[in-house]
């Protein structure tokens, strides 16, 4: 990876953050790349203020009550940002004591989306949690941002979930297509996966290019100094991966993410969401 480019931390004030905070502080170190904490603080016009305003009112009262909403808006931008920056200096002193020297923040009023593709050419690695604030509230499994902020990146993204282990153990699910090439070259190439063991996946339907496949990824990660496990284990890829985790203790697993057109998986349903559904693991996805 490009060290000259920083791991991005994405965080908002849910608990999952300490475990976004921790994956990034790890990565940053591995790659000897600048570490930025990143909040962004959204606006959610679904969400009222609770009080009722409506009925008929004449001109001054109408002028009175936008003056008094827009005092409130901009009171609730001030304690949002203050709370925030508060937030934030607490995951920099993290950081710090984790080791990393000088980490940077930044903190945002907009939409998670357009933030993060302005500032995609200056990161390497984003790196976020499965859920946030607004699914922990909503008891939701995956985030409501993940799909549609995934496919707008084009950078590898690290997905975390509820807790943080020291990666020893990766796995790809490899099926010798472009893009899971590109992941064994990502692998291949970068600080990150240095000294870990990597195990090659290879599921669903046997196919006679299949070793030819797993052979080039072998080549490629033994040339990295990497130690490569070959697994050509037919079966549904779900059902497999999920079954080989535990079997392997993985714990962390490279995957390519939405392959398919937004149509396509409402359609026929998504196996990256699935998969992410499914696995307790951190995901690096890759687009």
């Amino acid at each position: 990876m490009n060290t000259d480019k920083k791991v991005l931390a994405c965080v908002d004030r849910s608990h999952f953050s300490g475990f976004v905070a921790d994956y990034a502080i790890w990565a940053a170190r591995r790659l000897k790349s600048p570490l930025k904490f990143l909040h962004v603080i959204e606006n959610h016009p679904e969400i009222g203020s609770g009080e009722d305003h409506s009925g008929a009112i004449g001109f001054n009262a109408q002028e009175a009550l936008l003056t008094k909403l827009s005092e409130q808006d901009a009171a609730k931008a001030r304690t949002a940002h203050e709370n925030g920056r508060i937030f934030l200096n607490s995951l920099r002193e993290r950081a710090v004591a984790g080791g990393i020297v000088a980490p940077d923040m930044k903190q945002r009023h907009g939409e998670l989306e357009e933030t993060l593709v302005a500032l995609e050419d200056e990161v390497e690695l984003f790196v976020w949690g499965r859920r946030g604030e607004s699914s922990e509230a909503a008891q939701r499994n995956l985030g409501r941002n993940v799909e549609r902020v995934v496919r707008a990146l084009h950078k590898p993204i690290l997905s975390v979930t509820e807790s943080f282990s020291e990666p020893r153990h990766v796995m790809i699910a490899f099926d010798g297509g472009s893009l899971t090439r590109k992941g064994i070259e990502l692998i291949a190439a970068s600080r990150l996966f240095a000294g870990l063991t990597v195990n090659v996946l290879m599921s669903g339907r046997e196919s006679q290019d299949s070793p030819k496949h797993m052979a080039w990824a072998q080549e490629k990660l033994a040339a990295a100094g990497l130690e490569a496990v070959p697994l050509l284990i037919p079966g549904e890829p779900g059902s497999v991966i999920a079954r080989t985790i535990p079997e392997r203790n993985i714990d962390l697993l490279v995957m390519g993410a939405y392959a398919h057109s937004p149509l396509r998986s409402l359609v026929f349903g998504c196996k990256t969401n699935d998969m992410l559904r499914a696995t307790r693991i951190p995901a690096l996805l890759l687009r």
